[in-house]
């Protein structure tokens, strides 16, 4: 049986076992948030979208004179897809969450749902990918939104010339899920001063309120919930890491997506939340760790490898992959982030940095601006106390607020689906 297939049907089972199938109009079957996250929708409850999609991986150079790492040789250009309508259409951009490849599964299935109703469809690595670091981040640094937001929109204006003469483009869309949906917002702002794409409608799906916030979450989840406590924490983790070392030598893109949680929920087979919360958590910090890996490599800092030490494609890693993955987003923002900005700005302080991670930094940009909805769950693991409340003031009835779903886990469920495709159409 095939391992997608051994998925939907864990996850129908695990929502009759455990009864999460509760009442209501809305039936997405899983209710338990941790499972919802892992699992995603069962098979027979996701909407029906196309496999039929003309689309078209493409390769970018943002930086011609960019000087690549030997280590990253293969990482030449920025890597996107274009599926394309056959006659003028609408075109939306999708940004990745965090950590997610262009071509993830969750990606792919967005990508049909909006070819399937029309759409020209372009699908972007998150900023926090080590693909999108190399080839197409100004700094290489990622995790300021503003700036990120900046990196993704000159990409964008890049993609747009580059198929210029081959799609005829109606009006422009955008979104993105989790820390993508986040970043959307930054972008249409943006835009509302650069008036290039003039954006008709902007979806945040999942988006956190406060990136520091939501990290911070996923990397409690880990400490917290690992079996036999913390004390424990590096033999679990020193585990995790090599069921997934085989994965990581052969290159292939993985990221805090559910194509990742999944692949550790399947090899370690949890039966309560609180593993389930430590798989979620940790899988996080695997992504993580090669963000924060790719980035000092790229500037040089010394911070995990030796400064001017130049790695090859036939150099170990194995100790440089111990050091990233113990590192927390909390050490990466005070001994990184935080102190390569305030370099610029002397005058910037931490309290200013950690607002500018925040939706609240655009809050009455949020407030004013009828283009912008925001899709969420009321039981999203990665929402701070409040945060919910929060969204559901500043878009009072351009939030759409599911009862369950956790994060991301309904995406792809048919209410959800009807609900991303009603927003852009109507």
């Amino acid at each position: 049986m095939k391992p997608k297939m051994i998925k939907y049907l864990i996850a129908f089972f695990l929502s009759v076992c455990l009864n999460h199938v509760t009442a209501g109009s809305y039936d997405y079957p899983i209710s338990e948030p941790y499972a919802a996250t892992v699992l995603g929708t069962p098979l027979n409850f996701r909407a029906t979208i196309s496999k039929k999609v003309l689309s078209n991986n493409h390769k970018l150079v943002v930086f011609p004179n960019r000087i690549i790492p030997e280590l990253f040789w293969y990482d030449d250009g920025l890597r996107y897809s274009l599926a394309k309508q056959k006659d003028r259409a609408p075109l939306i951009f999708i940004i990745a969450g965090t950590g997610g490849s262009h071509n993830s599964a969750r990606m792919k299935s967005m990508e049909g749902a909006f070819y399937m109703a029309g759409f020209h469809v372009v699908l972007l690595s998150s900023p926090t990918h080590q693909n999108f670091i190399i080839s197409a981040s100004a700094t290489s640094i990622p995790g300021h939104l503003e700036y990120d937001a900046k990196d993704i929109y000159h990409v964008m204006q890049l993609i747009k010339h580059k198929h210029n003469d081959e799609i005829k483009v109606s009006e422009n869309y955008l979104t993105g899920y989790s820390l993508g949906g986040t970043q959307a917002a930054f972008i249409s702002k943006l835009d509302e001063k650069e008036q290039f794409f003039k954006f008709k409608k902007v979806l945040m799906i999942n988006p956190p309120v406060s990136l520091f916030n939501s990290v911070n979450i996923l990397d409690e989840m880990a400490f917290n919930n690992i079996p036999g406590g913390p004390d424990n924490f590096k033999a679990y983790f020193d585990d995790l890491v090599a069921t997934f070392a085989d994965i990581y030598k052969t290159g292939n893109d993985l990221g805090f997506d559910d194509d990742f949680l999944y692949a550790a929920y399947l090899n370690k087979r949890p039966k309560d939340t609180r593993k389930i919360a430590a798989l979620i958590g940790v899988s996080f910090r695997i992504a993580f760790a090669n963000m924060v890996f790719t980035t000092d490599v790229m500037n040089n800092w010394g911070y995990i490898v030796p400064k001017n030490r130049v790695l090859t494609s036939g150099d170990s890693l194995t100790n440089y992959s111990i050091v990233a993955h113990r590192i927390t987003f909390l050490q990466y923002f005070n001994e990184l982030l935080f102190p390569f900005y305030q370099s610029k700005n002397p005058d910037l302080t931490r309290e200013q940095m950690l607002h500018k991670l925040s939706l609240k930094s655009i809050e009455d940009y949020l407030k004013n601006s009828d283009k912008i909805g925001v899709m969420h769950n009321r039981d999203d693991l990665i929402l701070a106390p409040g945060e919910i409340e929060y969204i559901q003031d500043i878009f009072q009835s351009r939030a759409k607020i599911y009862p369950k779903g956790g994060h991301l886990g309904n995406m792809e469920y048919t209410e959800n689906v009807d609900f991303m495709l009603d927003f852009f159409n109507q």
